[in-house]
């Protein structure tokens, strides 16, 4: 059957098409909140250090919940609480704005993502075939890729009409993620016929599995370090366009460019699938991540937005590779517990990267601080080129 007829795939991409949507509004609109209110790029970059915590800090017991019950529930639950911070995030914001409860609420939203996520794979799995799972996987990148095209200008419009607004929308959206499980008749999980053991135990079984596979437990490593040096250069651009008072609808369109750059990256990934190697792609990756070091040479914020959009071709290539692998070569009862332990390990540093680039940027040029971060680049670049783990 092809994915476009299956109807439990096209419910779940329909409602997390609607989910994703509204996280690209307040995308942009939480740096946005912050430097309005602030005028501190330290400050917002702890919100956003807020809302990336919970994949490392909550992300081991997420996963051991997802192999332990019932995962629609877990993602329903999920969907909820986000739903519940989000629109508390914009009353506030219309009422009476504050800074200190904004961390707060981003960090309950992190973690309401990081429960879903843990479910996510076991739910695709539940809902594609295993043939089909690269492609799945393209689908989803691609579909990621088009909301963003839409979600950064939007949100910085509806800021620049109503600070409240974007919220408003990415409540709706995790509203309508929340029907579109509750509509979904397929199980996320298959039968379990065995008590649940001691805690540690099973939380050890998924690093036990992630570390006797070479390809997986290296590109865990390698995307921890991605994910530390990718959201920080996307913020060190809003940062940088804001300090050169470009319009938020403006920063939002240089954000759907990156966006536009992923979508064309997802149509090409079955391609070049066929043309690469699972190490070229990867390798492939690498060496987009240092060309942002042309900012440093030329310190436009339009030279810094063209200078990712290669990166932004070569990721969700890169991801259908691996995803998909992953879920191929994972047994079900220990799905969850598998992606918490690569989560944890991949997702350790996403909070940092931001933070770190709002402390960078207080105390060196926005110049210097892109130059750090490509020089992470030429670092992965060494690695990729000289690990044997990599090659599938």
């Amino acid at each position: 059957m092809r994915l476009h007829r299956n109807r439990e795939f096209v419910l779940f991409q329909t409602g997390q098409l609607l989910s994703s949507l509204g996280g690209s509004l307040t995308g942009v609109a939480y740096p946005l909140l912050v430097l309005e209110l602030t005028h501190s790029p330290v400050k917002a970059g702890i919100v956003s250090f807020a809302r990336y915590l919970p994949a490392p800090l909550v992300g081991l017991p997420a996963g051991l919940a997802a192999d332990r019950w019932n995962r629609k529930r877990l993602m329903i639950g999920a969907d909820a609480v986000r739903a519940a911070a989000v629109g508390a995030l914009a009353a506030l914001v219309a009422v009476h704005p504050l800074f200190w409860p904004i961390p707060l609420l981003a960090f309950v939203e992190g973690a309401g993502e990081s429960f879903f996520n843990a479910c996510v794979g076991g739910a695709l799995r539940a809902v594609v075939p295993a043939e089909q799972l690269p492609d799945a996987v393209s689908v989803q990148q691609g579909r990621l890729a088009a909301v963003g095209l839409i979600g950064p200008p939007a949100g910085g419009a509806l800021f620049g009409i109503g600070r409240a607004l974007p919220f408003v929308g990415d409540a709706v959206s995790y509203a309508a993620s929340f029907v579109s499980l509750l509509l979904m008749r397929a199980p996320f999980q298959q039968e379990r016929d065995r008590e649940p053991r001691r805690i540690r135990t099973e939380l050890a079984e998924g690093f036990a599995f992630l570390w006797s596979q070479p390809f997986i437990r290296a590109t865990s490593f390698l995307y921890a370090i991605g994910n530390f040096t990718d959201p920080a250069a996307l913020f060190v651009l809003v940062v940088v366009a804001r300090r050169d008072d470009l319009p938020p609808a403006r920063i939002g369109l240089l954000l759907a460019a990156f966006s536009a750059a992923l979508l064309l990256g997802a149509a090409a990934s079955p391609l070049v699938r066929r043309r690469l190697s699972a190490i070229a792609i990867i390798r492939m990756e690498q060496y987009t991540t240092v060309l942002m070091a042309a900012y440093a040479v030329w310190p436009s914020v339009y030279v810094l937005a063209a200078s990712l959009l290669p990166l932004g071709v070569a990721i969700p290539i890169t991801d259908s590779v691996v995803i998909s692998r992953r879920l191929q070569v994972t047994p079900d009862e220990l799905l969850g517990r598998v992606e918490a332990a690569r989560a944890t390990i991949a997702r350790l540093a996403a909070p940092l990267g931001p933070l770190t680039a709002g402390i960078l940027l207080s105390a060196v040029s926005p110049q210097a601080t892109i130059a750090a971060f490509a020089a992470v680049g030429v670092g992965l670049i060494l690695w990729t080129t000289f690990s044997r783990s990599l090659r599938l």
